[in-house]
Formats: C-alpha cells, sequence, structure tokens
C-alpha cells in the first residue's frame, strides 16, 4: 500500500495550534468573512428546503449553467450539461481526475517548487510524481526543455496550478502553447488548477490554458471558490473537460462524495452572480499586504531575498547564504519532533525554530519540493496586524540568535 503524508501545510497549522500566542502565515487562508450576500443566499436555501437533499452527481443545475457562462465570458467554452462538474474544492477534483486517468506506476508531472497536495494526490491514485524543476533566477518559470526531457512512455499528464504557489508565478501564454505542444506530441492530459486566477497584480497579463479550444480534449480545468470569494470552508469547485473524459471523471466524483455539499452549490452561484465586488476589494487588500511583507523582507536582506510574487497571496523568501551557514552551524533539532525526511532539511529546522521560539508559523519551502528547499513560504492573505506581528518577530529572533551585536535592540517584540 503506498504509504501518504500529512500534507506539511496541515502539519504545521496542527502544531501552531498547540502553541500559545503563536501566529501564523502558514496555510493559504485570508482573513476575509465570506462575503454577506453569499451567506444570505444560502441561508435563503437552507431555510426553503434547498439544500436539504443530494443534488444531482454534477451538480447543481443553475451552478453549471452559471458556470458556463462565466467561462465563456473568459474565453473558455464547456457545456454545462455534460462537461462541467461541481466537485468539493478543487483538490476534489484533482483527485477524482488522477484516479481516472492514472493507473499503477503511471508518471505525473509537476512543477517544483509546486503545491504540497499535488504529490500526495498523485500517489493516492497509485501515480509516481515527477518534478520539473523551475528557475529561480527566471522568475521561476518553466524550461520547456527540461520538461520535454522528462516524458516518458509512462507520462500519463502534466499537473500545476497557474498562478503558481508558492512563487505567485504567471505562466505567459507562450509558455503555456509549448507545454500544450509536448502534451499533443506525446499524448498527455493537462491539469491546471486556475484557483488563484482573481489575484493578479500590476495588470499583469494572464492567459488561461481553457481558452486553448484546439486541445480541450487533454485539458481538464480546475477551479476553486475557495480563494476568490473568501470560501474555504465551504469546500466547492468545479472541473471542466472535453464530454468524453468528464463521464469517466463522474463516476469517481459520484464513488468519493455522491454531490459537492449543496449549501455551498448554492452559495457558489451567488459568489458568481452578486460577489464580484467582493473579489475585487479582496485582490486590492492582498496587493496591499503583498506590499507591507516586501517592505518588510527588504528590511531582512542579511537573512532572505525574494521575488515579488506577480499573482496569488504567497510569497516565497530564499534563505540568504549567511543564514544557511549559521542554521548548518547552530540550529539545532531537540525539542521539534522531526521525522527522518525532514531531519537533514534547513527550510524544515528554521519553520519549526520560528515556530517553537519565536511564535510564528510559515511553511518551510521543502514541502513543495527539492528546489523549494531553503525557502519558506509566508500568506500574506492574513490581517495587516498578523503580517506585522510576523515579521517583527521573525526579524528579531534572527538578528537575537544569529547577528551580530550591532543588529540588536533595532526591533521591538509584537
Amino acid at each position: 500500500m503506498t504509504e501518504l503524508i500529512l500534507s506539511p501545510i496541515k502539519e504545521m497549522e496542527i502544531r501552531t495550534s498547540r502553541v500559545y500566542g503563536a501566529v501564523s502565515l502558514a496555510q493559504g487562508v485570508a482573513d476575509f468573512d465570506t462575503p454577506e450576500c453569499i451567506k444570505r443566499c444560502a441561508i435563503e436555501h437552507i431555510q426553503a428546503g434547498d439544500a436539504s437533499k443530494y443534488s444531482l452527481s454534477p451538480g447543481i443545475m443553475e451552478l453549471r449553467e452559471a458556470i458556463e457562462v462565466d467561462l465563456a465570458k473568459r474565453g473558455i467554452h464547456y457545456d454545462f450539461e455534460n462537461e462541467i462538474i461541481i466537485t468539493a474544492g478543487a483538490i476534489e477534483a484533482v483527485t477524482a481526475t488522477l484516479l481516472t486517468i492514472v493507473e499503477d506506476g503511471d508518471e505525473v508531472l509537476i512543477p517544483d517548487p509546486t503545491y504540497t497536495s499535488y504529490q500526495e494526490a498523485i500517489k493516492n491514485a497509485k501515480g509516481i510524481p515527477k518534478f520539473i524543476p523551475l528557475c529561480e533566477d527566471k522568475k521561476w518559470s518553466f524550461d520547456e526543455n527540461k520538461l520535454e526531457k522528462l516524458v516518458t512512455k509512462k507520462t500519463k499528464a502534466i499537473l500545476f496550478c497557474n498562478p503558481n504557489n508558492p512563487t505567485g508565478t504567471i505562466y505567459s501564454k507562450d509558455q503555456l502553447i509549448k507545454i500544450l505542444e509536448i502534451a499533443e506530441k506525446h499524448n498527455i492530459y493537462i491539469l491546471v488548477d486556475e484557483v488563484y486566477r482573481d489575484f493578479i497584480y500590476n495588470n499583469q497579463d494572464f492567459y488561461s490554458i481553457g481558452r486553448f479550444y484546439k486541445f480541450r480534449k487533454r485539458i481538464i480545468y480546475i477551479f476553486s471558490f475557495s480563494k476568490s470569494y473568501s470560501m474555504t470552508g465551504w469546500r466547492v469547485g468545479f472541473l471542466a473537460t472535453d464530454k468524453t473524459l468528464a463521464e469517466r471523471i463522474l463516476a469517481r466524483h459520484d464513488v468519493l462524495i455522491t454531490c459537492a455539499p449543496v449549501v455551498s452549490q448554492w452559495g457558489a452561484l451567488a459568489a458568481i452572480e452578486m460577489a464580484s465586488e467582493d473579489r475585487q476589494y479582496f485582490k486590492e487588500k492582498f496587493k496591499d499586504r503583498r506590499d507591507l511583507i516586501c517592505s518588510h523582507l527588504d528590511g531582512m536582506k542579511k537573512w532572505f531575498s525574494y521575488k515579488k510574487p506577480s499573482s496569488s497571496y504567497f510569497i516565497f523568501p530564499k534563505f540568504s547564504k549567511k543564514l544557511i551557514k549559521v542554521l548548518e552551524e547552530k540550529s539545532e533539532n531537540k525539542k521539534y519532533d522531526l521525522k527522518d525526511y525532514q531531519k537533514k532539511s534547513l527550510s524544515w529546522k528554521l519553520s519549526l525554530e520560528l515556530l517553537y521560539e519565536a511564535k510564528v508559523a510559515v511553511v518551510p519551502g521543502q514541502a513543495f519540493g527539492e528546489v523549494g528547499e531553503n525557502h519558506v513560504r509566508m500568506c500574506f492573505g492574513r490581517s495587516e496586524d498578523d503580517i506585522l506581528r510576523v515579521m517583527v518577530r521573525i526579524k528579531e529572533h534572527l538578528d537575537k540568535k544569529y547577528g551580530d551585536s550591532k543588529d540588536l535592540g533595532r526591533t521591538k517584540t509584537i
């Protein structure tokens, strides 16, 4: 039996829950409540008795119709009756798809770094994750030559999120075309999770892979309402793909959950129809928070460097040579209860040191792939106060424990 591990993101949140006074920038959860129009609509449907029974397995018809219309406005065309399935978030869409297309020993290519749960979803389908190293110096872009060299006769799919988690990278139209051409040449499926599509900053162009209509039979387009509408707890998203594949995925989806939570489906319908202004407000606030966290990292150049994210609400700072050196020489595993695969990782050591000694939570970069080692992920979707507390505590801790005497006395604990 394939052994799976708990997502390191969830592990950090569980550990954080046991540390009194700790402040977390670990899990990708914004501090905003779900918009009132969504909550009100859900309550109305509960009171009307519309949420007390199963929906059809592919989801309520009204929501699928609304998704078809919304996608069409974005230049993406799928038939609501046969090609759109409402899922319990993006990860269930990924899981149901992989269970459908992957056979024992098949390989699925994923970027390095990428979202942690993709690895375990592939293993859960008895597949083998293979990593495509991204180039940090080129803004975490794909190297198409490296990608194609990794393709074998066992390669079944390429899975990635665009924009990328944890780096905030937006893959260009040209990059997507090259990936699609490789997929077409080698008869590979492409699963693309666009959960952060609504948080694009600086007017940078975002081109959805779903717009490449000629490749639609090998594309599985995935989206979740979790981030765009602050609905992480509602567990609702969707996938869209060509009818022939959608029919097969629907059978797996039915076995996994029967249908997505019906009250959440009504909430998702309200999100599409009524919450665009709320979504825009979230985007503007996240941009401000991105600039806030970057300003604090600018004051910690002794310890970190970073690429300013173009999207999402994550930043992925890299350890400086000085920080790597002091962690190699002075950090200890002592009370951190590290698993074997974590013991050689400096990003795990630093993340747990910060949690237990500075009372702040971030995610170790090693969790996102080998290229992610010597980084940490921070979520700037949290409140300004939480961002401020975390960044001040990190600077104070590193300056005090590893800095020179001249570094001391410049920060104030929050």
